[in-house]
């Protein structure tokens, strides 16, 4: 698309290898400071005067916290977090013929193309383009070969995050979760505490318990059964792995292990990815 040029350029010089980082190795600190650093004074994502961009694509399990980490992640490099559900979901708001050609396939149960979710996508980023955003991260997508193709054709992805974490412990985290009826808030009652075998680290994850005046009125998601949990991880794995090998043979795939919940992992994946944050640092000049 014409004016969504290559991003970073740290991960332009890293695209001729795959980047690997379980829990603890990072990208060289000559790249990140090339590209991926936030500045002193305040949070960016890049020198505005050198024209460097963030194009970032979180991939991972349903459960495993995308969403949680691009938009930490968005806020800190001061770019958007795009969701291609959040994307369906705003355009279906929107009055005009299109809306109601998407809302007749959404109301029928039917998945929503390719096509669709890339012109949806197209439009955003030329909106972002427009109004001068640094780049884009995007959460979820692709999750087949075609649609990392398709993506490809569009714009460039500099760098592909992909969350991982243990089996038992995204199984419990699934089956925690949670939803107040009345303010829609989301919370985990699962307290997961896996021992680490063969010489591993103990994972722990405490539960995201919700305020006294939600208890009362929690629900869980009908499909957050074991065996449907089981099975939408199988069809994940199914569909996503080829995509895993797509962005790794292009030397644009970061692989991130998950070592526990988000105050343990957070400072970890910032240490991947060599990017400092300022608040962490005010809190340890505190």
């Amino acid at each position: 698309m014409a004016g969504i040029s290559r991003a970073i350029w740290a991960c332009a010089a890293a695209s001729r290898r795959t980047l690997s980082a379980a829990s603890g190795a990072a990208l060289p600190k000559e790249e990140a400071a090339a590209g991926v650093r936030t500045a002193a004074t305040g949070r960016r994502g890049r020198d505005q005067e050198d024209g460097r961009r963030v194009q970032w694509v979180f991939l991972g399990c349903p459960g495993v916290g995308k969403g949680t980490y691009a938009s930490r992640l968005s806020q800190l490099l001061v770019v958007p977090h795009i969701a291609t559900g959040d994307l369906v979901r705003d355009a279906l708001a929107s009055p005009g013929p299109f809306s109601k050609k998407l809302a007749e396939i959404v109301n029928h149960g039917k998945l929503v193309s390719d096509e669709i979710i890339i012109n949806l996508l197209s439009r955003r980023l030329e909106e972002g383009e427009e109004k001068g955003e640094l780049g884009f991260i995007l959460d979820g997508f692709p999750r087949t070969i075609r649609q990392a193709e398709i993506l490809e054709g569009v714009t460039d992805i500099d760098l592909v995050i992909n969350l991982k974490l243990r089996e038992e412990a995204l199984l419990a985290k699934c089956l925690g979760r949670r939803m107040c009826s009345q303010c829609g808030g989301n919370f985990n009652v699962a307290s997961i505490d896996i021992e680490g075998g063969n010489g591993g680290a103990r994972m722990y994850m405490p539960p995201l318990l919700p305020p006294p005046q939600c208890e009362s009125k929690l629900i869980t998601r009908a499909d957050d059964t074991e065996e449907v949990v089981k099975e939408r991880l199988r069809v994940y794995h199914d569909l996503t792995e080829p995509v895993e090998e797509f962005y790794r043979a292009r030397g644009k795939l970061l692989e991130f292990n998950l070592p526990g919940g988000i105050p343990e992992s957070w400072p970890k994946l910032l240490q991947a990815l060599n990017i400092e944050d300022p608040e962490n640092k005010k809190s340890a000049a505190a």
